[in-house]
């Protein structure tokens, strides 16, 4: 494949970064062997934004001719006290629900989930043994002890003082991983930028290669607040990456906050229910949850127009790109209502495979697995 049709591919959205596109050219150039991949935490149900919108980039680089892994990190989520801090009940959800549901994910964005490849972190520890070892006292040599506090806010800690000892190893060993497995594109979120930073700037001093590092969009929270939702705003305004990854990590789609986030299971109701309460200003484009679906999910890849029905007129506004819905939206020719209903419509029909899955298909001992856990706990 041309090297143009890899960068194409490699940063079309959801991708909102790529460090750096001169860098991956390169590689390419010179018949380096790209080797991807993305860590999962693993815990409670995936989302939109942990199945979907990954999985979307995990697709494009499949297309892209590119090496792909999941990879499912069951020490680092040991370490986060995931699950009860057990680290057996960890290991069983992940190679069973998270694991099923992000294959799923990558069959609804159009992708195919056997040319993935689904490793555990401790199978990796455990071929590697020392030399992994090696690898994590290499990148915490090479970093300061504030640079990794700083790296820590992406996981949601706040409170350096509370953090366990543990925790303070993560990021040396979210960088190890990277060269453990001998990755030259480490991806993820935005908000694990810092740590894939540190992983470019170590990577030649350290280990002799810099990987390239890929960030996908974090899709917000459903309940947004208006003074929440001003600070995002203003913060993406100032251009400053670390400055809006902070921010938006701190709102964005989560499974802690399931009121907020839409599972890839949820069902048609339950779509509908959170799609018409979320967080949508009148006439208001940016950050805003509910046309974030539509950007991201509904139109990706779309052939046909989206229709939006005025439910006080019954005037029908027909969209044939997402543009076209942002404009109208933004002159307030589209009520919120009346969007969401449109969204929430739409939404539903793209996550029928996996709620089908889920409830009556092989996943469904999966998900009745994870949900005993949950329960109990």
């Amino acid at each position: 494949m041309h090297v143009q049709d890899i960068l194409r591919l490699t940063t079309r959205e959801p991708a909102e970064e790529l460090l750096t596109p001169e860098r991956l050219t390169e590689m390419v150039e010179q018949g380096v062997r790209l080797k991807h991949y993305i860590g999962f935490e693993v815990s409670g149900l995936v989302h939109l934004g942990t199945g979907l919108i990954s999985m979307q980039k995990v697709v494009d680089l499949q297309k892209a001719g590119i090496e792909t892994t999941v990879f499912l990190a069951d020490y680092h989520s040991w370490i986060n006290k995931k699950l009860g801090g057990d680290l057996s009940t960890i290991r069983r959800v992940a190679g069973g629900y998270f694991k099923e549901a992000l294959k799923v994910s990558i069959k609804i964005a159009g992708g195919d989930p056997e040319k993935t490849k689904f490793l555990m972190g401790s199978e990796v520890y455990e071929k590697l043994g020392l030399e992994y070892f090696t690898n994590v006292v290499k990148v915490s040599m090479d970093t300061t002890l504030s640079r990794v506090r700083r790296s820590i806010t992406i996981l949601g800690r706040r409170e350096a003082e509370s953090l366990s000892f543990a925790q303070l190893l993560y990021v040396p060993m979210q960088v190890a991983d990277i060269f453990s497995m001998g990755v030259n594109i480490a991806h993820g979120g935005m908000d694990q930028r810092k740590a894939h930073v540190i992983a470019i700037e170590v990577g030649e001093r350290a280990f002799s290669y810099k990987p390239v590092a890929l960030h996908h969009h974090l899709l917000p929270g459903l309940a947004l607040d208006q003074v929440t939702w001003e600070r995002l705003v203003e913060a993406k305004r100032r251009g400053d990456k670390d400055e809006f990854s902070d921010a938006i990590a701190d709102v964005k789609m989560s499974k802690s906050k399931p009121e907020t986030a839409i599972f890839i299971h949820d069902r048609e109701e339950d779509v509908r229910k959170k799609i018409l309460g979320a967080f949508c200003p009148a006439g208001e484009t940016e950050l805003n949850p509910v046309l974030e679906i539509a950007r991201y999910i509904i139109f990706r890849d779309r052939s046909e127009p989206l229709e939006v029905v005025n439910k006080k007129t019954g005037a029908r506004l027909i969209f044939s790109s997402y543009l076209e819905l942002e404009e109208s939206y933004k002159q307030r020719k589209v009520h919120p209502l009346d969007l969401k209903h449109a969204v929430a419509d739409e939404l539903a029909r793209i996550l029928e495979p996996a709620r089908r899955h889920f409830t009556e298909g092989p996943g469904r001992s999966y998900l009745e697995d994870l949900e005993s856990i949950t329960i109990t706990r």
